[in-house]
Protein backbone atom coordinates (compact mmCIF):
# COMPACT_ATOMS: atom_id res chain seq x y z
CA UNK A 1 0.00 0.00 0.00
CA UNK A 2 2.81 2.16 0.87
CA UNK A 3 3.89 1.88 -2.70
CA UNK A 4 0.91 2.87 -4.52
CA UNK A 5 0.46 6.10 -1.65
CA UNK A 6 3.81 7.15 -3.55
CA UNK A 7 2.40 6.92 -6.88
CA UNK A 8 -0.49 8.42 -5.72
CA UNK A 9 1.06 10.99 -3.92
CA UNK A 10 -1.44 11.23 -1.50
CA UNK A 11 -1.31 8.72 1.79
CA UNK A 12 -4.52 7.45 3.40
CA UNK A 13 -5.19 8.29 7.45
CA UNK A 14 -7.60 5.66 6.71
CA UNK A 15 -6.01 3.03 4.59
CA UNK A 16 -9.55 0.94 4.73
CA UNK A 17 -10.87 3.48 1.94
CA UNK A 18 -7.89 2.75 -0.50
CA UNK A 19 -8.30 -0.99 0.62
CA UNK A 20 -11.60 -1.11 -0.43
CA UNK A 21 -11.36 0.81 -3.64
CA UNK A 22 -9.16 -1.56 -5.16
CA UNK A 23 -11.43 -4.67 -4.26
CA UNK A 24 -13.28 -5.90 -7.08
CA UNK A 25 -16.69 -7.60 -6.13
CA UNK A 26 -15.26 -10.75 -7.50
CA UNK A 27 -12.70 -10.65 -4.56
CA UNK A 28 -15.14 -9.50 -1.98
CA UNK A 29 -17.77 -12.79 -3.49
CA UNK A 30 -14.87 -15.26 -3.56
CA UNK A 31 -13.75 -14.06 -0.29
CA UNK A 32 -16.46 -12.37 1.34
CA UNK A 33 -14.73 -9.29 2.42
CA UNK A 34 -16.78 -7.39 5.21
CA UNK A 35 -16.18 -3.91 3.75
CA UNK A 36 -17.22 -5.43 0.50
CA UNK A 37 -16.09 -4.32 -3.21
CA UNK A 38 -15.59 -0.84 -4.68
CA UNK A 39 -19.00 -0.62 -6.68
CA UNK A 40 -19.97 2.04 -4.28
CA UNK A 41 -16.79 3.69 -3.80
CA UNK A 42 -16.93 3.67 -7.92
CA UNK A 43 -20.55 5.22 -7.78
CA UNK A 44 -19.11 8.31 -5.92
CA UNK A 45 -16.14 8.73 -7.80
CA UNK A 46 -18.12 8.66 -10.98
CA UNK A 47 -19.40 11.85 -9.55
CA UNK A 48 -16.53 13.61 -8.15
CA UNK A 49 -14.62 13.24 -10.94
CA UNK A 50 -17.48 14.54 -13.49
CA UNK A 51 -17.95 17.74 -10.58
CA UNK A 52 -14.13 18.39 -10.46
CA UNK A 53 -13.69 17.84 -14.18
CA UNK A 54 -17.00 20.26 -14.77
CA UNK A 55 -15.69 22.94 -12.10
CA UNK A 56 -12.31 23.14 -14.13
CA UNK A 57 -13.55 23.79 -17.60
CA UNK A 58 -16.36 26.05 -16.61
CA UNK A 59 -13.57 28.31 -14.52
CA UNK A 60 -10.94 28.07 -18.05
CA UNK A 61 -12.94 27.75 -20.50
CA UNK A 62 -15.40 30.69 -20.01
CA UNK A 63 -16.18 31.18 -24.03
CA UNK A 64 -17.54 27.94 -24.77
CA UNK A 65 -20.75 27.03 -24.96
CA UNK A 66 -22.73 23.97 -23.12
CA UNK A 67 -22.49 21.75 -25.72
CA UNK A 68 -19.07 21.86 -26.14
CA UNK A 69 -18.21 22.24 -22.16
CA UNK A 70 -20.48 18.55 -22.21
CA UNK A 71 -18.61 17.28 -24.84
CA UNK A 72 -15.12 18.15 -23.26
CA UNK A 73 -16.27 16.65 -19.40
CA UNK A 74 -17.41 13.26 -21.12
CA UNK A 75 -14.32 12.87 -23.36
CA UNK A 76 -12.39 13.86 -19.78
CA UNK A 77 -14.70 11.08 -17.66
CA UNK A 78 -15.12 8.15 -19.93
CA UNK A 79 -14.26 4.77 -19.82
CA UNK A 80 -10.95 4.85 -22.04
CA UNK A 81 -10.20 7.87 -20.47
CA UNK A 82 -10.10 6.96 -16.96
CA UNK A 83 -8.87 3.31 -18.08
CA UNK A 84 -5.90 5.92 -19.32
CA UNK A 85 -4.95 7.10 -16.02
CA UNK A 86 -5.70 3.67 -14.27
CA UNK A 87 -2.60 2.56 -16.47
CA UNK A 88 -0.43 5.90 -15.66
CA UNK A 89 -0.82 5.02 -11.65
CA UNK A 90 -0.20 0.90 -12.83
CA UNK A 91 -3.87 0.57 -10.45
CA UNK A 92 -4.03 -2.52 -12.01
CA UNK A 93 -0.83 -4.21 -10.27
CA UNK A 94 -2.64 -3.38 -6.81
CA UNK A 95 -5.91 -4.63 -7.55
CA UNK A 96 -7.78 -7.12 -5.59
CA UNK A 97 -9.28 -9.72 -7.92
CA UNK A 98 -10.98 -13.07 -8.09
CA UNK A 99 -8.55 -16.22 -9.06
CA UNK A 100 -10.96 -16.77 -12.02
CA UNK A 101 -10.93 -12.78 -12.98
CA UNK A 102 -6.90 -12.74 -12.74
CA UNK A 103 -6.85 -15.93 -15.23
CA UNK A 104 -9.53 -14.22 -17.74
CA UNK A 105 -6.98 -10.84 -17.56
CA UNK A 106 -8.78 -8.90 -15.35
CA UNK A 107 -6.17 -6.76 -14.45
CA UNK A 108 -5.82 -5.11 -17.60
CA UNK A 109 -9.93 -5.24 -18.71
CA UNK A 110 -10.54 -1.18 -19.23
CA UNK A 111 -13.76 -1.26 -17.64
CA UNK A 112 -12.20 -2.47 -14.50
CA UNK A 113 -9.06 -0.05 -14.52
CA UNK A 114 -11.51 2.63 -15.28
CA UNK A 115 -13.95 1.77 -12.43
CA UNK A 116 -10.64 1.68 -10.03
CA UNK A 117 -9.34 4.85 -10.85
CA UNK A 118 -12.94 6.25 -9.87
CA UNK A 119 -13.25 4.29 -6.62
CA UNK A 120 -9.59 5.85 -5.90
CA UNK A 121 -10.88 9.13 -6.53
CA UNK A 122 -14.01 8.39 -4.76
CA UNK A 123 -11.20 7.00 -1.28
CA UNK A 124 -9.28 10.31 -1.49
CA UNK A 125 -12.36 12.28 -1.26
CA UNK A 126 -13.47 10.90 1.49
CA UNK A 127 -9.87 10.61 3.55
CA UNK A 128 -8.97 13.91 2.27
CA UNK A 129 -11.77 16.20 0.83
CA UNK A 130 -12.42 17.83 -2.41
CA UNK A 131 -9.34 19.44 -2.15
CA UNK A 132 -7.00 16.36 -2.12
CA UNK A 133 -9.48 14.89 -4.73
CA UNK A 134 -9.10 17.94 -7.11
CA UNK A 135 -5.42 17.60 -7.01
CA UNK A 136 -5.39 13.93 -7.50
CA UNK A 137 -7.69 14.15 -10.96
CA UNK A 138 -6.27 17.37 -12.49
CA UNK A 139 -2.67 15.75 -12.47
CA UNK A 140 -4.18 13.08 -14.86
CA UNK A 141 -6.97 14.88 -16.38
CA UNK A 142 -4.91 18.47 -17.47
CA UNK A 143 -2.23 16.59 -20.07
CA UNK A 144 -4.76 14.99 -21.86
CA UNK A 145 -6.66 18.39 -21.85
CA UNK A 146 -3.30 20.23 -23.20
CA UNK A 147 -2.85 17.95 -25.61
CA UNK A 148 -5.84 19.58 -27.27
CA UNK A 149 -9.81 18.71 -27.36
CA UNK A 150 -9.45 15.05 -26.26
CA UNK A 151 -11.35 12.17 -28.42
CA UNK A 152 -14.23 10.13 -26.51
CA UNK A 153 -14.84 6.95 -28.16
CA UNK A 154 -18.79 7.52 -29.29
CA UNK A 155 -20.46 9.02 -26.26
CA UNK A 156 -24.24 7.19 -26.92
CA UNK A 157 -25.33 8.97 -23.06
CA UNK A 158 -24.39 12.54 -23.51
CA UNK A 159 -25.63 12.37 -26.92
CA UNK A 160 -28.98 11.55 -25.90
CA UNK A 161 -28.82 13.67 -23.02
CA UNK A 162 -28.08 16.60 -24.89
CA UNK A 163 -31.66 15.74 -26.82
CA UNK A 164 -33.80 15.43 -23.57
CA UNK A 165 -32.21 18.04 -21.56
CA UNK A 166 -34.14 20.51 -24.32
CA UNK A 167 -37.28 19.65 -22.58
CA UNK A 168 -36.44 20.09 -18.68
CA UNK A 169 -39.59 18.51 -17.53
CA UNK A 170 -38.20 15.20 -19.15
CA UNK A 171 -36.81 12.65 -17.15
CA UNK A 172 -34.09 10.00 -18.17
CA UNK A 173 -32.72 6.82 -16.26
CA UNK A 174 -31.01 4.19 -16.33
CA UNK A 175 -31.93 0.75 -15.31
CA UNK A 176 -30.50 -2.13 -14.67
CA UNK A 177 -32.84 -5.07 -15.52
CA UNK A 178 -30.17 -8.26 -14.86
CA UNK A 179 -26.59 -9.28 -14.88
CA UNK A 180 -25.59 -12.89 -15.38
CA UNK A 181 -22.36 -14.88 -15.83
CA UNK A 182 -19.04 -15.67 -13.39
CA UNK A 183 -17.76 -13.34 -11.89
CA UNK A 184 -15.07 -12.85 -14.57
CA UNK A 185 -17.34 -12.90 -16.96
CA UNK A 186 -20.23 -10.86 -16.15
CA UNK A 187 -23.02 -9.20 -18.92
CA UNK A 188 -25.30 -6.34 -17.83
CA UNK A 189 -28.35 -5.70 -18.82
CA UNK A 190 -29.56 -1.81 -18.95
CA UNK A 191 -32.89 -0.40 -20.03
CA UNK A 192 -33.00 3.59 -20.53
CA UNK A 193 -36.20 5.45 -19.99
CA UNK A 194 -37.81 8.48 -20.81
CA UNK A 195 -40.54 9.75 -17.68
CA UNK A 196 -40.80 5.76 -17.34
CA UNK A 197 -41.32 4.18 -21.02
CA UNK A 198 -38.53 2.24 -22.23
CA UNK A 199 -36.55 3.77 -25.15
CA UNK A 200 -33.93 1.37 -25.75
CA UNK A 201 -32.19 -1.70 -23.91
CA UNK A 202 -28.46 -2.26 -24.33
CA UNK A 203 -25.54 -5.32 -23.18
CA UNK A 204 -22.22 -5.35 -22.08
CA UNK A 205 -19.25 -6.44 -20.31
CA UNK A 206 -19.43 -3.71 -18.01
CA UNK A 207 -22.66 -1.32 -17.08
CA UNK A 208 -21.40 1.82 -19.09
CA UNK A 209 -21.20 -0.68 -21.93
CA UNK A 210 -24.73 -1.59 -21.49
CA UNK A 211 -25.79 2.06 -21.05
CA UNK A 212 -24.16 3.43 -23.59
CA UNK A 213 -25.93 0.07 -25.66
CA UNK A 214 -28.97 1.43 -24.42
CA UNK A 215 -28.51 4.98 -25.52
CA UNK A 216 -27.87 4.10 -29.04
CA UNK A 217 -30.62 1.89 -29.18
CA UNK A 218 -33.04 5.04 -28.02
CA UNK A 219 -30.87 7.52 -30.30
CA UNK A 220 -32.62 4.99 -33.33
CA UNK A 221 -35.72 4.99 -31.84
CA UNK A 222 -35.64 8.71 -31.60
CA UNK A 223 -34.61 8.84 -35.46
CA UNK A 224 -31.20 10.52 -35.07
Amino acid sequence: MKELEEKLQYHFKNPQYLKTALTHSSYANEYRVPEGSNERLEFLGDAVLGAIVADYLFKNFPKLPEGELTKRRAALVCEKACCGFSKEIGLGKYLLLSHGEQNSGGRSRPSILADAFEAVTAAIYLDGGIEAARTFVLRYVLPLLRQGRPKAMKDYKTALQEIVQKNPEDHLEYVLTGESGPDHEKHFLVEVRLDGNTMGKGGGRSKKEAEQQAAREALKLMGY
